[in-house]
């Protein structure tokens, strides 16, 4: 059965998606399912029903939301998928808000463990609200500051827009594993947050992302431990 319903507007709408995914660079990944695909829709339509009521995203227009939220989210995937070859991973999304990138990536990487946690109640709810409706066992939310959360070896941790690098690897340095590594969605090149980075964190790679159908600058910055 079909997640989205079949209304003129949400067939607009996944027609609209589908065309973006044919620009979208999957690398090794995998192309998404239509299920997954489903799924991802099914989300823009829950970030635009419960978004006025929980604030979750300034960005109304479901159009908007599909370059503004969700492709901006699925660029960080193939990346992803190279660094983790594909394998199972803890993933903790800081500051994640309406479930960005962490919703999409439990979407379509099934082989993930996600956390979303943010300081937020109504919205770790949401996105508590979207596991269930979605069936993702894979995806769970954390109301919590950050600097609160017990210790867990994560694999990758990653935020969209939380904070500088300094005090995101600063807030989250206990929390990451012995071989894990920090993965910051930025816009444009954050030369002076990377210079500002704490000792013993270091930036292995700055890599390009292009969001089909957005000209804004798009970047991933991969931090790690410094070994030695």
């Amino acid at each position: 059965m079909s997640i989205v319903k079949p209304t003129s507007t949400g067939l607009d709408l996944a027609a609209e998606f589908r065309h973006a995914l044919a620009g979208l660079d999957l690398g090794a990944a995998p192309p998404l399912t239509d299920h997954q695909i489903e799924q991802l829709l099914a989300y823009v339509a829950m970030l635009g029903q419960w978004g006025k009521t929980y604030n979750l995203t300034a960005v109304r227009d479901p159009a908007e939301m599909l370059s503004l939220h969700l492709l901006d989210s699925l660029v960080v995937r193939a990346p992803l998928w190279q660094h983790l070859q594909g394998q199972p991973a803890a993933v903790l999304d800081v500051g994640s808000g309406g479930g960005l990138p962490g919703v999409v990536l439990a979407i379509t990487m099934p082989q993930l463990e996600v956390v979303c946690v943010d300081a937020v109640a109504k919205k770790a709810a949401f996105v508590r609200q979207v596991a269930a409706e979605l069936r993702l066992p894979n995806l769970k939310a954390e109301h919590a500051r950050v600097e609160d959360l017990k210790p867990k070896p994560w694999q990758v941790i990653t935020s969209r827009a939380f904070a500088s690098l300094h005090d995101f690897v600063v807030l989250t340095q206990n929390l990451l594993a012995p071989q894990g590594v920090w993965m910051a969605m930025k816009g444009k090149h954050p030369a002076d947050e990377i210079t500002a980075l704490p000792e013993g964190v270091s930036v292995f790679h700055v890599e390009q992302l292009k969001v089909p159908g957005l000209e804004a600058e798009r970047c991933l910055v991969w931090m790690r431990r410094q070994q030695g």
